[in-house]
């Protein structure tokens, strides 16, 4: 599966569709349904044993449980998504904790500029911090008025409107505050560090000149 790059690189490209104009990045097409995508099997979670932990520079490390998460400020958001693998959703509906926030309740002051998100199993995926502190972010704990679903993150997903989708890491469990930047699973095999898709950042190294349309062929809720 680590050749994930190398294959999106010898797909199809779309045709841009100018009804969308500036709202479609470049190379996208537009889908109403919500594509299934993740590596390996759904993991199954009882929330007596789960938590969200905070590590890396701050002070001292916090573990969150999901009331936990519950109990702070929540925020609505509605935004569009982009996949790296050529589809994207307009007005999608999250609603759960802003980073802002949760720093804010628990009065951490990060001093570092970059942040390695944890999930399951045993993924990871580099940020800016700043990419999380934007207002389209989101520690995401329903879609659409409900919780998440297994397969799109419960019971906790980032939500990173501004990058490539694989950011919004699904079954998040930690946030580490790093000094410096490092990539992480999909930025190690052969994904670009920073995923913006009006820029097209998809890979690292070579231009991409083509596209993938896989998507089509998996899983739809």
């Amino acid at each position: 599966m680590h050749n994930k790059a190398a294959r999106l690189r010898k797909s199809r490209l779309p045709s841009a569709d100018p009804l969308f104009g500036a709202r479609l990045p470049p190379g996208q097409v537009l889908t109403e349904r919500f594509p299934i995508l993740h590596e390996g099997a759904v993991p199954q979670y009882d929330l007596a044993d789960w938590s969200l932990r905070l590590f890396g520079t701050l002070e001292q490390s916090i573990k969150l449980r999901y009331a936990d998460l519950l109990a702070m400020p929540q925020r609505q958001l509605q935004c569009d998504i982009h996949c790296v693998t050529r589809w994207s959703k307009f007005d999608t509906q999250w609603s759960g904790v802003h980073l802002q926030d949760l720093l804010q309740v628990l009065k951490i002051q990060p001093k570092s500029a970059f942040v390695m998100a944890h999930a399951d199993h045993d993924y990871q995926t580099n940020l800016r911090l700043d990419d999380l502190l934007h207002p389209d972010s989101l520690l995401a704990t329903h879609y659409h008025g409900q919780p998440l679903t297994a397969q799109h993150g419960w019971p906790l997903r980032l939500v990173v409107a501004g990058r490539y989708f694989w950011k919004s890491a699904k079954w998040l469990r930690g946030l580490e505050f790093v000094e410096h930047e490092q990539p992480g699973f999909w930025e190690q095999n052969g994904f670009h560090l920073h995923a913006d898709p009006f820029a097209e950042q998809r890979f690292s190294g070579d231009e991409l000149d083509i596209a993938e349309d896989a998507w089509r062929d998996k899983e739809f809720d």
